[in-house]
């Protein structure tokens, strides 16, 4: 996992509710694969020829992540606005690098971040 898991809970349970109030980064809503809750988590969201691309910090096995993958869609909120995503995939690194706008930061090679998520806008 390319940032340790500690860190990781203590984002989700200290960092993530203070961005949700500033209500100034895209936030990624999905729902709980047991649960059936509803989820909002803030993320960097780069927009990509018909769709999203994720960076993942925490890697693929991050709630949000595997939430997604298991209902095949989500909801990006941003800019005031809901966008219906689908057809969630896991790709490569090195593929998603391509994809990226050439104004987004890339993330330090030491961050050791495997893949990316992917995903369509829904039609």
């Amino acid at each position: 996992m390319p940032m340790p898991s500690w860190f990781g809970r203590i984002n989700k349970r200290i960092f993530n509710p203070m961005e949700l109030r500033k209500g100034q980064r895209p936030v990624f809503r999905h729902e709980g694969r047991s649960t059936g809750e509803t989820y909002r988590t803030p993320l960097d969201a780069h927009a990509v020829d018909g769709g999203f691309l994720f960076i993942l910090v925490y890697g693929p096995g991050s709630d949000w992540v595997r939430n997604a993958m298991a209902a095949g869609s989500a909801v990006l909120e941003l800019d005031g606005r809901d966008i219906s995503l689908d057809t969630p995939r896991l790709i490569p690194m090195a593929e998603a690098v391509t994809m990226l706008p050439a104004d987004v930061k890339r993330p330090p090679a030491s961050l050791r971040i495997s893949h990316c998520l992917l995903m369509n806008r829904s039609r």
